[in-house]
C-alpha cells in the first residue's frame, strides 16, 4: 500500500464542511462541533498560546458598527436625546 498518489484517488469523504458561526470549513459531521471556533458551545474557542489566532476574529477585525462611535460618546459623557447648545461667536 502506498502512502502517495494512488491513495489520493480514495479520498472523496468529507469530515468537514462550513461551520454557521465562522464561516470556516471546521465544522465536523459526525461531532457536530466547530474544529475552528467551537460552536455549538456559546463562548468562542481560543487559547492564549495561539496569539496569532486570536488577532485574526477579535476587536477591529470587522465593521465595528458598535465600537466605532465609542471614543466621541464616551468623551461627550454619552449624552443621548439633547441637541448640541449652539456656538456664539466672541
Amino acid at each position: 500500500m502506498t502512502k502517495g498518489t494512488t491513495s489520493f484517488g480514495e479520498r472523496h469523504n468529507k469530515s468537514h464542511t462550513a461551520c454557521r458561526r465562522c464561516g470556516k470549513i471546521s465544522y465536523h459531521i459526525q461531532k457536530k462541533r466547530c474544529a475552528s471556533c467551537g460552536y455549538p458551545n456559546k463562548k468562542m474557542r481560543s487559547f492564549n498560546h495561539h496569539y496569532k489566532a486570536k488577532a485574526r476574529r477579535t476587536n477591529g477585525t470587522g465593521r465595528e458598527r458598535y465600537m466605532k462611535s465609542m471614543t466621541r460618546r464616551f468623551k461627550n459623557g454619552f449624552r443621548e436625546g439633547t441637541q448640541a447648545k449652539k456656538q456664539v461667536a466672541n
